[in-house]
């Protein structure tokens, strides 16, 4: 036997009151993860295929990619951040925000001013010209998630938000 058997519907290997399992037994009785319902895979599954699409979008008509119109819009929700806070927020690692903001900068997008304690510590802001350019991505953004959201029942999604919060805190204790 190549593991222990879960039957489709044993709640064993779930939280309790959870009505679909995540796992599920092969004909030669191997549990496996179940795509249909393993929640981990539709995350990575759809936010894999967002970025993808949107990477390219926005390379494409703005010059930008999805890591630096994320940090293009933590700027605009934060202004005058460090690149840690963006770090902690948006959830890429350091070299990606480092990369980014360096690309943002080149582009006359952003300002910066380093901090008196540490001189290599920035805190950044977009000018202008990254306001104008974060103005047309987010149009283009709530666009595409629109789209993304069509035919979804409005309290569906609102209990989705719920729970993805709810995920999005318990994701920091794994």
């Amino acid at each position: 036997m190549h593991g222990k058997s879960v039957l489709k519907g044993d709640k064993s290997l779930c939280p309790e009151g959870r009505i679909s399992s995540p796992t599920h037994a092969r004909a030669d009785g191997r549990v496996v993860i179940d795509i249909n319902t393993y929640i981990p895979y539709f995350l990575s599954s759809v936010n894999n295929a967002l970025s993808l699409g949107a990477s390219s979008e926005y390379l494409k008509t703005f010059g930008v990619g999805i890591a630096d119109w994320r940090v293009i819009s933590m700027l605009a929700i934060e202004p005058r951040i460090p690149a840690a806070r963006i770090v902690e927020v948006i959830a890429i690692d350091k070299g990606a925000t480092s990369r980014s903001l360096n690309k943002l900068d080149e582009l006359g997008l952003v300002t910066f001013e380093a901090m008196a304690n540490d001189p290599r510590r920035r805190i950044w802001e977009l000018n202008d010209k990254g306001y104008e350019l974060h103005d047309r991505i987010m149009a283009a953004a709530l666009e595409r998630e629109k789209k993304l959201i069509d035919g979804a029942d409005p309290d569906d999604l609102e209990a989705f938000l719920r729970v993805i919060r709810l995920m999005r805190k318990n994701v920091e204790r794994l």
